[in-house]
């Protein structure tokens, strides 16, 4: 695609498929460190991310949301490539079964004295999961006016 120094080519990839593909303005990404914003010429990093909300503006001026449970994110003076862990559109989020999903692995974490470190992590991996996932979806019902 033609390279016009204002847009980003943007790229977010699961093991399972390519969640999105476009010519973007910028994007808003949760990593380890805190959330960044990505514009065109940015300096080129690598950087893990954490469970959060992707935010992204289109070179028409739409805002896309999207959930990632985790993965990286490599930037180039103009392209951004992301590798997650998992990641959905807001618009594909069931927004009462992510509530459910959260709440069952939050009462599993509070009654599970019994689990070691990892399955303590793998739980509360969940629970960020399925959070994520709710807030991407309750902010993409709101910026289109409540519908669904």
């Amino acid at each position: 695609m033609y390279d016009n120094g204002k847009n980003i080519q943007f790229e977010i990839v699961t093991p399972e498929r390519t969640v999105l593909k476009e010519q973007i303005l910028q994007v808003t990404v949760p990593t380890r460190d805190g959330e960044i914003t990505v514009l065109p010429k940015h300096m080129p990093l690598v950087s893990m991310l954490k469970p959060g909300v992707i935010e992204l503006k289109t070179v028409d001026g739409e805002v896309k949301l999207m959930s990632v449970s985790g993965g990286f994110i490599e930037v180039l003076r103009n392209k951004v490539v992301i590798l997650a862990d998992t990641a959905e559109r807001a618009e594909e989020i069931d927004i009462a079964r992510a509530e459910e999903a959260r709440v069952r692995a939050e009462k599993t974490m509070r009654e599970a004295t019994h689990l070691d470190q990892e399955q303590f992590a793998a739980v509360s991996a969940v629970v960020a999961k399925e959070l994520a996932r709710t807030r991407a979806a309750n902010k993409w019902k709101r910026l289109r006016g409540g519908q669904k």
